[in-house]
């Protein structure tokens, strides 16, 4: 059992470490993040809605025979939640350019905490699985980290909140999930397993489709198609890792 959690431990500490990195680098080459950012989100576009409908979605059915009614609210959840940060202020205009971060952030956070009870999850099941599980999640924590902090960053925050930010909704999020699950994973059956990752699902395409590809095509860059399908490419890079 403690050989269980340290392993955990470790391998959520190090998923936090690697996007922090990812954090640390792009916010001393935030002019280039700038400039780039269109192709970044589509990237991002392209992973989030393919290890949504490729891994996330499949798994959650499986776990859960709710798993299309947790999917359908998880999309609609983020989706009010954006009208309500972009339209009940006095300033929409302001609160709008905010809310463009403010939504995938919580996104990417809700998931990355998934990631963790993930974490607890697989190497509750046995250490070798947790360790083929955490090579596959751990390539996508420092893109993740850049794209949280670029997605801030063009929705009106400063460098220092946008980096601030990305750490706690990117990073510490992972090692919260992992402790703040551990203690209860040996009570848990798979259905609310399978929500919570049906839930994670309908955010996560709600950010990449209705989210990001729009802002994307208003970017108005050339080659962002070839950055989408090298996102979809390396979502089935981890996946087939994991």
């Amino acid at each position: 059992m403690a050989n269980t959690f340290l392993a955990v431990a470790v391998a959520s500490i190090a998923a936090c470490l690697i996007t922090s990195l990812g954090i640390f680098m792009i916010n001393k080459h935030a002019s280039i993040g700038k400039k780039y950012i269109a192709y970044v989100m589509a990237f991002a576009s392209g992973v989030l809605i393919s290890v949504s409908f490729l891994h996330l979605v499949p798994e959650s059915f499986e776990m859960n025979i709710h798993g299309p009614i947790y999917l359908l609210a998880g999309f609609l959840l983020l989706h009010i939640f954006g009208l309500i940060i972009g339209y009940s202020h006095d300033e929409p205009g302001k609160n709008k350019k905010h809310a463009f971060g403010i939504i995938p952030a919580i996104g990417i956070g809700f998931h990355s905490f998934i990631d963790g009870i993930i974490y607890s999850v697989t190497f509750s099941v046995s250490i070798y699985t947790g360790i083929l599980a955490a090579i596959g999640m751990v390539l996508h924590e420092f893109p993740e980290g850049i794209i949280t902090y670029l997605l801030l960053l063009k929705g009106g925050f400063r460098k220092n909140k946008a980096a601030r930010y990305s750490f706690i909704v990117a990073a510490i999020s992972t090692p919260l999930g992992a402790v703040v699950s551990y203690p209860f994973i040996s009570r848990m059956q798979g259905a609310p397993l399978g929500a919570l990752l049906a839930l994670s699902s309908g955010a996560l395409i709600y950010v990449g489709a209705t989210h990001l590809l729009p802002e994307v095509k208003a970017e108005g860059k050339r080659y962002t198609l070839l950055a989408l399908f090298a996102g979809i490419i390396v979502a089935i890079g981890i996946i087939l890792v994991h």
